[in-house]
C-alpha cells in the first residue's frame, strides 16, 4: 500500500465528506511543547497524538528510549483517537513526517493497511493555502481492534548479524554515525557493519518525499538490491520508521530495529564502530567515544 497521501487528495476527501481520521504527531526530542503547537494550529478535525505517552512505552534498561508500546495500551490509545474498523487514517507533523512515521509504522504493524503520511505534513497544507483550526479536538471513542506483528522487526542479536547477510542502514545524521558527537546516548558511533543513510536525505528541500525513482537510486547506491534483506535503525526507533516508509516508496521492504542505538549503546557487551566506514576506524566495547553536543536525531 502506498504510504503517502498528498495535500490535494486529502483536501478532496475532506471536501467530499469521506471519513478520514487526521492525527497530529507534533513531537521532537527535547521539545515538550508539541501539544501547545497543536492547540495553536492544526488541520481541521485533527486529533493530537502524544508520541512519548501513546506511541512508546517508558524508557527501560535493555529496550532503549522509546520501546514499542504494549499492544493493549496502543489499542486503547487508538480508540481514544476515534479509530474504527475500515477508517482511512492520515498522520502528519511539522518536521518532515519524522515523528508521524512512528504512528504510520505502528498502525501498519497493527494490521491497518489504510494509513498514510500526509506528504509534506503541516507545511505542505499551509503552503497550499488550506484552512487551519485551533484548540483541542475530542472525538467520539472508537472501537478498533488492533493486533501486532504485521511489520518485520529485529532485536540486538539479529542486528549484530544482519550485515553478514543483508544491508543494515543507520538513519541518524552522519556526525552521529561517525561518532563525531553523541548528544543523548552513552557511546558514540554506530553498529559495526551498518551503512550511513541519514533519513533527512529522503526529503526534497520543500519537505516532500523524493520521487520513488530518486529514492530507489539513493538506496541502490547504498547497497539495496532485490533479494537483499534490509533493516533500519536510528537513535530510538522513531526516525527509522521514516526510513522504512521511504524504502517502501522505493520498492524495498525493511525490518525495523526498535531499540536502535539507544539500546545498543547502553549494552557494554556490544561493540561500537566509529568513523565513516561500516566497520569503523576502531571499535569501542565500553566507554564514551564522543562528547555530548550537536544535532539530535530521533
Amino acid at each position: 500500500m502506498e504510504p503517502l497521501m498528498d495535500v490535494d487528495r486529502l483536501a478532496g476527501r475532506l471536501a467530499a465528506g469521506e471519513r478520514t481520521v487526521l492525527l497530529d504527531v507534533r513531537w521532537a526530542l527535547g521539545d515538550p511543547h508539541g501539544r501547545d503547537y497543536y492547540l495553536a494550529e492544526h488541520l481541521p478535525g485533527a486529533v493530537f497524538v502524544d508520541l512519548a505517552a501513546e506511541l512508546a512505552d517508558p524508557a527501560a534498561e535493555g529496550r532503549g528510549r522509546h520501546p514499542l508500546p504494549e499492544a493493549r495500551a496502543f489499542q486503547d490509545a487508538a480508540r481514544g483517537w476515534g479509530l474504527r474498523s475500515g477508517d482511512v487514517v492520515v498522520a502528519y507533523d511539522d518536521s518532515g513526517n519524522m515523528a508521524a512515521a512512528r504512528l504510520w509504522w505502528l498502525l501498519r504493524d497493527a494490521g491497518i493497511a489504510t494509513v498514510f503520511l500526509l506528504d509534506g505534513g503541516l507545511a505542505a497544507w499551509r503552503a497550499a493555502g488550506l484552512p487551519l483550526a485551533a484548540g483541542p479536538v475530542v472525538p467520539e471513542p472508537g472501537d478498533i481492534d488492533l493486533a501486532a506483528g504485521a511489520m518485520p522487526v529485529l532485536d540486538a542479536a539479529a542486528a549484530a548479524e544482519w550485515p553478514d547477510r543483508g544491508l543494515l542502514l543507520d538513519a541518524r545524521a552522519g556526525e552521529r554515525y561517525r561518532g563525531d558527537v553523541e548528544p543523548v546516548d552513552p557511546r558514540a558511533g554506530h553498529i559495526p557493519g551498518a551503512v550511513s543513510a541519514p533519513a533527512a536525505a529522503n526529503l526534497a528541500a520543500n519537505g516532500l518525499f523524493l520521487p520513488a525513482a530518486d529514492l530507489r537510486r539513493r538506496f541502490e547506491a547504498l547497497g539495496a538490491r532485490d533479494g537483499v534483506p534490509v533493516a533500519v535503525y536510528c537513535g530510538s526507533g522513531v526516525t527509522a520508521a521514516h526510513q522504512v516508509a521511504a524504502l517502501e516508496l522505493a520498492g524495498f521492504s525493511a525490518a525495523l530495529y526498535p531499540g536502535s542505538f539507544s539500546e545498543w549503546s547502553n549494552r557494554p557487551d556490544l561493540p561500537v564502530a566509529t568513523g565513516p566506514e561500516p566497520d569503523g576506524s576502531e571499535r569501542q566495547p565500553t566507554g564514551n567515544a564522543g562528547g555530548r553536543g550537536g544535532s539530535v536525531a530521533l
